[in-house]
């Protein structure tokens, strides 16, 4: 019976290092992705709709004057996402010590916004169709940026020295 067990864990440990560098390339690939394509829809009267992608999002905050919403969202949409992919990279890649560092330090803070992103956008649609002054939709760019923010949230359970629950 000592085999099957080892065996299973063979499997398993097998699975993880294949599994791994598939995520490791897919979660930025749709952080992008979300960055670029519309985020939602809104359809007002039945004649105009808009589709802004993140990035649009941002730059007509900035445009408009308000440049410290547009910060805040810059921050907590575009870079922080990208810190901890780049923090969960370079622990994947055994960068060193620094990278390690920084994993242990700084990708656990990050990953309690991973989120909030995806829940503030459905908050605005839910708020959009029950004040009846727009219909709003979901779009491509908010799937491919949930899913990005879930698979990062994966890996960072899967690595070995993670910390919360696993």
């Amino acid at each position: 019976m000592k085999n099957v067990g080892s065996a299973r864990g063979f499997t398993a440990r097998s699975a993880l290092s294949v599994i791994r560098p598939v995520l490791l390339v897919t979660a930025p690939f749709l952080l992008a992705l979300g960055l670029v394509l519309p985020l939602v829809r809104f359809e007002t009267l039945y004649f105009f709709d808009q589709t802004p992608s993140l990035i649009e999002i941002v730059v007509s905050l900035w445009q408009g004057g308000d440049g410290l919403l547009a910060a805040i969202v810059a921050l907590v949409s575009i870079v922080l996402p990208l810190l901890k992919m780049i923090g969960i990279a370079a622990e994947a890649t055994a960068a060193g010590a620094a990278g390690s560092l920084f994993y242990r330090r700084v990708v656990p803070h990050l990953s309690k916004w991973s989120m909030m992103d995806v829940l503030l956008v459905a908050i605005v649609i839910a708020a959009a169709k029950t004040t009846g002054l727009a219909d709003a939709f979901t779009q491509p760019g908010l799937w491919c940026y949930a899913a990005s923010s879930m698979i990062s949230g994966l890996l960072h359970s899967l690595m070995g020295n993670a910390s919360g629950p696993k």
